[in-house]
């Protein structure tokens, strides 16, 4: 048949929408589009979302739009225009606004925010000003003074809703803004240019080193720059723990072999993710085998001692377009080891993003060298979790566990981590 934007795909996205409020059972279900208005890409997107209005009516749909009131440096002033723009290419498109939020980096005079309710035909109290802060974590409190939650009940008609209890949010930003010791973190990657490429990373040493109230000073460590035995090296040197974080690709996983050497030899502590834990298993089988022919597939397909490889189940394809191992997953914890003692539990559910796993011809031989499997899966086919005996903490996990870190539930095994740093730099 004939596929068509519309109806075709505005009806998929409205399926889906309809199907996470379904699975969720949620009494509100927020949605985001990104991008800009008048963006080609978002277009399939908001024709959704005009046309769920009309589907499950007005008072049962709220359209927020978020903008940017930029500074004029001459006469530093903040404007409007923008917004009013924006808001006018929203409503050709058939979209009109119901709260607008405006963001800025200096604060928000009340007759602007009068000006935005006046040319953008929105009610005076659904113009909610955002003043850039320094911690991203206080911007529910900034929302919540602004009485933005109020306005939605409001609007929504939520009459079940209770007053909020943000007590617990409150003693999070006072507990990250108050002064306390650092613990000095690498995070050795191929995409440092770019830190947000390591953004969950970043927020989950935060969330777990604020639980022992600590700060974390990250040190930016390119892979690359590693591979070229460059002044990494000395930085490397300075730190108290190493994160090798995911990545795909052969690019600067040579650099990432050597950090996980340099962490397991120094008795560093180490968290590898995804990738990162691969590295460590192909890094002691080299040394365990006094050669560098040991790799991951991915990265070199003709390697004599694949130690990462496809899944048997996966060797014949060639068409990767969904083949990944994607969501959450169980993984039993081995009694006594690392990871166990984190989570203090039998059994986890973790989530996953990847396609290469450690490959179980090698498992006798690694554990030989002191490889210790802390992780399965339920049928003990799948290595989760990998850990380096008689070391401090050296831990690899072939999920993610950064996207399930929370502010105020920080990740097991990041806090575990973090307590080993905080040993290494009071030894």
């Amino acid at each position: 048949g004939t596929i068509q934007v519309i109806p075709h795909v505005t009806n998929e996205i409205k399926r889906r929408i309809r199907k996470v409020a379904r699975a969720s059972k949620a009494e509100v279900v927020i949605v985001e589009v990104g991008g800009t208005i008048g963006d080609i890409e978002s277009l399939p997107f908001l024709e959704a979302l005009r046309q769920m209005r009309k589907d499950i009516g007005r008072r049962n749909t709220l359209y927020v739009h978020l903008t940017w009131l930029p500074l004029i440096g001459a006469t530093g002033e903040l404007k409007t225009k923008p917004t009013q723009h924006s808001v006018r290419e929203l409503r050709g498109i058939g979209i009109h606004p119901d709260v607008i939020i405006a963001r800025a980096d200096h604060p928000i005079a009340d007759e602007l925010l009068d000006k935005i309710a006046l040319f953008c035909d929105v009610n005076r109290r659904a113009v909610v000003p955002l003043t850039t802060t320094d911690l991203l974590y206080e911007v529910p409190l900034l929302l919540e003074k602004a009485n933005l939650g109020d306005h939605l009940i409001k609007r929504l008609k939520l009459s079940q809703a209770t007053e909020p209890d943000m007590s617990e949010w409150c003693e999070i930003v006072e507990k990250i803004r108050s002064p306390k010791p650092s613990v000095r973190i690498a995070i050795v990657g191929k995409y440092i240019s770019l830190h947000d490429a390591y953004m969950s990373v970043r927020e989950a040493l935060d969330h777990a080193a604020w639980s022992c109230n600590r700060d974390v000073e990250v040190e930016w460590v390119s892979s690359d720059d590693l591979e070229k035995g460059a002044a990494a090296w000395d930085a490397l040197a300075k730190v108290d723990g190493i994160v090798v974080p995911g990545g795909f690709g052969s690019r600067g996983i040579e650099g990432k072999i050597a950090a996980a050497g340099w962490a397991r030899k120094n008795r560093v502590p180490y968290l590898g993710l995804c990738v990162g834990m691969q590295v460590m298993c192909i890094e002691l089988a080299r040394d365990a085998r006094g050669d560098t022919s040991a790799n991951s597939t991915e990265v070199d397909p003709g390697t004599q001692h694949p130690i990462i490889d496809l899944m048997p189940d996966q060797q014949e394809v060639v068409d990767l377009g969904g083949t990944m191992r994607l969501g959450l997953y169980p993984c039993h914890l081995q009694p006594g080891t690392c990871a166990a003692t984190a989570y203090g539990v039998p059994r986890v559910d973790e989530r996953h993003r990847h396609r290469f796993e450690f490959n179980n011809w090698y498992r006798d031989t690694l554990t030989e060298h002191g490889l210790v499997l802390s992780g399965l899966s339920p049928d003990g086919r799948l290595v989760e979790i990998a850990e380096i005996a008689d070391h401090p903490f050296m831990v690899g996990s072939q999920f993610h566990p950064e996207f399930l870190s929370r502010p105020n539930r920080p990740h097991p095994l990041f806090v575990s981590f973090i307590q080993a740093a905080i040993e290494k730099a009071a030894a």
